[in-house]
């Protein structure tokens, strides 16, 4: 038995022989780095067909063509340096007596020829004038000249905009409508953004060439706090301005300036990635009509009670000055002391800690002994609190303790149910103001709220002697003053939660504020229901879980934000005339669409009081507009046509970390306001991350524009858009010690088409994604394989080249033929099942293995045997399969790979009657149950399988021709087979085979040969006696043996798992059983093997 040292020799392999030309798939989860090698190895190989090495890295700036008498210096230089190294490996050889002298060394690598930058000849907007293949450009892959041209002209031709019928209804086949996650309008676009384009992008163009009304529909968000950041930011580096030396007006202009630069980025990188979304639809959070949707929603829900104003704890970002709701905070865990980094402090301050320390009793000597993780808050203290059942303090409660730095303050000693009388020292001291749980406390006993903070983090003029210092400052001088006067216990580490705004990172404070806030309980029930239901999908399961926990303990949400740029809160206060008016009670504001009609509703509210309307200088929540987009993109409240017919959405695709910021609320009000909900599915895909794992974060540097990735971009150009950012020096270099670690090269070009692919092939509805460069390259090596295929198949049409009508069955094909177009058939049926059922990656395996493993690596090749040697009548029928089997494969992949593939599919001429003038609007393939021929796929790949098996024999005993071969089969149907194919069996296996027998299994075993075998229902023999050393093929094919028998052991025991039964599928069962046969009858080759030598040995 001889093996094969190759790929696919089932011998060499640990679990078994596989079906031939099936080959691995492509990257997934843990397998992805071996497959980039294979296909680093492999894709760009120069097959038979590949008339060009991929174009590589094109370069991202402009190369400096060299002139003749550079190139010969250059040349002259290279010439010198292999002379050096022959000098060196000479002397080398020379000193290692070794047995190599007189061995020449390698010659220099030939120097690629640089392209010049590609430039475009197409008017903008008008159809690609495509190129010959021959351009220098063409040869070889090449994605900026491939992607060039198209997109302006799907857009302008208007191919993105839904089509609807003649009276203006969704067409037959239904309606597909995805409204984009709008980006933030704050910056580039990041790796995430390019996940969830290209998903969309996958689901909008496979609906679209199902036939159905389309629509993807586009736009920004206004991000409140996050833009108004960044250009203060911006102000106050370039300027040396706040917002407040500009004035509301002028800063609020320098934003919308801002805006119009950084859209236009956003929208740029969308195109370039080929989404198809209708520019013409294209909606902004603060469009006009986007505006009027908020102010409708706002003065509704008002009117109703369930928006109501309230004076209670927010929190507060004293950085960004202004109010977050719980979903804006971040709460950090800490084990214990800890020193953290704070916005506006040069030195870390302190948390995880407690401190323990007295307050004196009024009229007495005693103390009470209270402990704290926030020692600056026992400024605002008002009370203490003991449990009514506590010995200790019975005697104390009702009298009252003295605050030892603020005069005259006295605070009342309370019993509650509240306090854990066995924690700590079983007293608490309560600071209303400042803190939820005493907030609640200070209520039920009517103490004192006192604010000690300015809106800056400072103290006020409640913090007595403290006044105007910062608040974490006084963390520290207040446990100095308390050991000065004797009141000072203890300090202990205390594992706790800091909360962080998770924009500034500042350390929040609870801080009471007046605002405006939304009754959520009710419409979380409502939101609830439809999920519950079954009318609204969530997948994964894990995410329509979290759904549920958040919104069955879901609070009321504060709407107010203390800022300048976003929708300002629609109603205003009533000053009336003489009296001070407090702008915590609502009775005293009124919502209204316009200033008029809140001055109406004032004037009834109000008989006969003078007064004048203050309209909220505060913004709402910029998820407050963002709730509504799903509806208020399609024209609500207005009752348009695109509302009409387009609404509920179909699919709602995000990530799933905003599945409460957002994806709720827009189901709560899309029940609310419209009636109806928002979409009918929320896919939730998943983080990316880098390469280590990490959260992708500008400062550890690790943050990648898809731009970069699709034209490849020099380290250096890395290191130098750090610092366009807002990063700290120190940050700077870490940042580029991550870039020079991850990308030591900068990032290669890859291609908008390979960055999508990749990500989509990344999406398995499991964990995040560990993104890495060197994968999205392989897949760049994908696309050379497409292109190169292809470039190859126009080559054999000839000019004259007119395809069938259809692609049905004439009855004249081949075996070759009926196998690939029932891969074909099986592959489009995999693919339509899979994007429906949101398994990308399934999606992009499918795809992948049918390009590769069936038709470039297998038909493609083997059919030029036919195209070279067969009669006209074969030649034809193999030339009309290959047209469509490529015709179809590059209709397959174009929602995954738009620009290749029309720029492929463009040159391959229509079928009579086709006048589809793009890819994208052609008909994607449907399965075809007369395509289906399980029969014939059993049958060649037998015939592959033998094929394979006698280049893997000749290669593995060297033998270059006059070899002869025997294929001996074991039941009828392999035997026929066998016969009818054997001429095929022999075209395709190698050259120096003189001859091929074909025998059954009741035959004896032919002498003198070395078996290989290639499933349960076939082997092939080699002769080779006289040609091998006997010993040594005992010695091998002994260890082959044992190899599988101890895969057979495994694979044995692991089908009599009672469990493992249970659990997989029937048809996976199945597999597993022909597996150990196949196992099995290759375990007998060997032994059959092993004794053939030792008979050939006594011979």
């Amino acid at each position: 038995m001889a093996t094969n040292s190759g790929r696919g020799n089932p011998i060499n392999a640990s679990e078994g022989p596989s079906k031939v030309g099936e080959g691995a798939p492509p990257p997934v989860a843990a397998e992805v780095k071996g497959a980039v090698k294979e296909a680093a190895g492999q894709l760009d190989g120069a097959g038979v067909h590949a008339q060009g090495q991929d174009a590589g890295a094109a370069p991202t700036k402009e190369p400096k063509v060299k002139t003749e008498k550079e190139l010969e210096k250059e040349r002259k230089k290279a010439e010198k340096a292999a002379k050096f190294e022959q000098k060196k490996a000479q002397q080398a050889a020379a000193n290692a007596n070794a047995k190599t002298k007189d061995k020449k060394p390698k010659a220099p690598k030939a120097e690629e020829e640089t392209l010049p930058p590609y430039v475009e000849e197409t008017t903008l907007g008008e159809k690609k004038r495509l190129r010959s293949l021959d351009d220098p450009q063409l040869k070889a892959y090449n994605p900026v000249a491939v992607e060039s041209a198209w997109y302006e002209w799907w857009e302008k031709s208007g191919f993105f905009k839904p089509e609807f019928t003649p009276d203006g209804k969704v067409k037959d086949e239904g309606s597909f409508v995805i409204v984009i996650p709008p980006p933030n309008v704050t910056g580039a676009l990041h790796m995430g953004h390019a996940l969830g384009n290209s998903l969309q992008d996958v689901m909008i163009r496979w609906n679209r060439m199902h036939g159905k009304t389309t629509l993807w529909l586009p736009g920004c968000d206004h991000a409140g706090i996050s833009t108004q950041s960044v250009v203060e930011n911006m102000l106050w580096r370039r300027q040396g301005k706040t917002r407040h030396d500009l004035g509301r007006k002028k800063f609020v202009e320098t934003v919308w300036e801002w805006k119009e630069d950084y859209h236009k980025r956003i929208n740029n990188a969308q195109r370039k990635m080929g989404g198809s979304t209708d520019w013409s639809r294209e909606a902004f959070t603060m469009d006009k009509n986007l505006s009027a949707a908020v102010t409708e929603t706002f003065v509704k829900l008002h009117e109703e009670g369930t928006i109501y104003r309230a004076n209670r704890l927010v929190n507060w970002c004293t950085k960004l000055n202004t109010a977050l709701s719980n979903l804006e905070v971040v709460n950090k865990e800490l084990t214990g002391r800890t020193l953290l980094d704070v916005p506006g402090y040069e030195k870390k301050v302190e948390f995880g800690i407690i401190v323990h320390f007295k307050y004196p009793i009024e009229g007495s000597d005693e103390t009470i002994e209270v402990a704290t993780t926030r020692p600056e808050t026992m400024l605002g203290d008002t009370g203490i609190a003991v449990h009514p059942q506590d010995e200790r303090y019975k005697h104390l409660v009702g009298k009252n303790a003295v605050h030892p730095f603020i005069k005259d303050r006295l605070m009342p000693i309370v019993a509650d149910d509240y306090v854990d009388k066995e924690f700590g020292t079983g007293a608490v001291k309560i600071t209303p103001a400042h803190d939820p749980n005493d907030f609640a406390l200070g209520q039920r006993h009517n103490l004192e709220f006192i604010n000690i903070l300015t809106d800056d983090g400072f103290m006020n003029e409640n913090a007595g002697p403290y006044k105007g210092q910062k608040r974490f400052d006084v963390r520290y001088t207040i446990q100095a003053d308390l050991k000065e006067r004797g009141l000072y216990v203890d300090k202990k580490d205390n594992p706790m939660k800091v909360p962080l705004c998770d924009k500034s990172k500042d350390v929040i404070e609870p801080i009471m504020k007046p605002q405006w806030w939304m009754r959520m309980k009710d419409l979380a029930a409502e939101a609830i229901k439809v999920v519950k239901d079954g009318q609204i999908k969530i997948k994964p399961e894990s995410a329509e879980k979290s759904y549920y926990r958040w919104m069955e303990d879901i609070n009321d949400w504060c709407l107010s934000r203390q800022l300048w740029w976003g929708h300002q809160c629609p109603v205003y206060f009533a000053k009336i005339e003489g009296e001070e008016g407090d702008r915590a009670q609502s009775s005293l504001w009124f919502s209204g669409r316009t200033e008029e009609e809140a001055q109406a509703k004032a004037e009834k509210a109000l008989p006969g009081k003078k007064f004048t309307l203050e309209r909220d200088e505060d913004v709402l929540d910029t998820w407050f507009s963002s709730a509504l987009w799903p509806f208020s993109t399609l024209g609500w409240p207005n009752k348009t046509h695109d509302l009409q017919t387009l609404y509920p959405t179909s699919v709602l695709e995000t990530g799933w970390d905003i599945l409460f910021f957002w994806i709720a609320r827009m189901i709560m009000l899309g029940l609310k306001m419209v009636g109806e909900i928002p979409f009918r599915e929320v896919y939730c895909h998943s983080l990316v991350r880098d390469s280590d794992g990490r959260k992708m974060s500008k400062s550890l540097g690790n943050v990648i524009d898809p731009l970069d990735v699709i034209s490849g971009i020099p380290l250096e150009q890395l290191h130098e858009k750090l610092a366009l950012g807002n990063l700290h020096p120190s940050e700077v270099e870490k940042a580029k010690k991550y870039q020079k670690t991850a990308f030591p090269d900068g990032i290669p070009q890859c291609g908008a088409d390979a960055l999508r692919f990749c990500m989509i092939n990344y999406t398995t509805g499991g964990g995040d994604i560990n993104f890495d460069i060197k994968v999205m390259h392989g897949y760049r090596k994908f696309c050379n394989k497409i292109y190169q295929a292809t470039k190859y198949v126009l080559g054999k049409l000839e000019k004259d080249f007119v395809p069938q009508k259809t692609g049905e069955l004439t009855g004249k094909e081949s075996l070759a033929e009926k196998w690939i177009l029932h891969k074909m058939n099986t592959a489009v049926k995999e693919i339509n099942e899979a994007i429906p059922e949101r398994q990308f990656n399934k999606s992009t395996v499918t795809a992948h293995q049918y390009w590769i493993y069936h038709l470039c690596d297998v038909y493609i090749e083997n059919s030029k045997f036919i195209i070279q040697d067969g009669t006209e009548e074969e030649k034809r029928s193999a030339i009309d399969t290959l047209y469509t089997a490529l015709d179809n494969a590059l209709k397959l992949i174009h929602p995954f790979m738009p620009f290749l593939t029309e720029e492929l599919w463009q040159r391959l001429p229509r079928r009579p009657g086709d006048e589809t003038s793009s890819i994208m609007l052609a008909r994607y393939p449907t399965y075809d149950a007369e395509l289906d021929n399980p029969a014939a796929e059993a049958a060649y790949e037998l015939v592959l399988g033998c094929s394979k098996g006698v280049r893997s024999l000749m290669a593995e005993y060297a033998l270059k021709d006059e070899a002869k071969a025997f294929v001996q089969t074991y039941d009828d149907t392999a035997y026929q087979t066998a016969v009818e194919q054997v001429l095929s069996i022999k075209s395709l296996s190698h050259r120096g085979v003189t001859s091929i027998e074909v025998l059954s299994g009741s035959d004896a075993r032919p002498a003198g040969c070395v078996a290989f075998p290639v499933s349960s229902a076939a082997a092939v023999f080699l002769h080779v006696k006289g040609l091998v050393d006997i010993d040594e093929e005992i010695a091998k094919a002994g260890k082959k043996l044992d190899k599988t028998r101890a895969a057979i052991a495994k694979q044995s025991k692991m089908i009599g798992d009672a469990n493992y039964q249970q659990k997989v599928a029937p048809d996976v069962l199945e597999a597993d059983r022909q597996k150990l046969t196949d196992l099995e009858s290759e375990a007998n080759g060997f032994e059959g093997t092993i004794k053939q030598f030792e008979a050939l040995k006594l011979e």
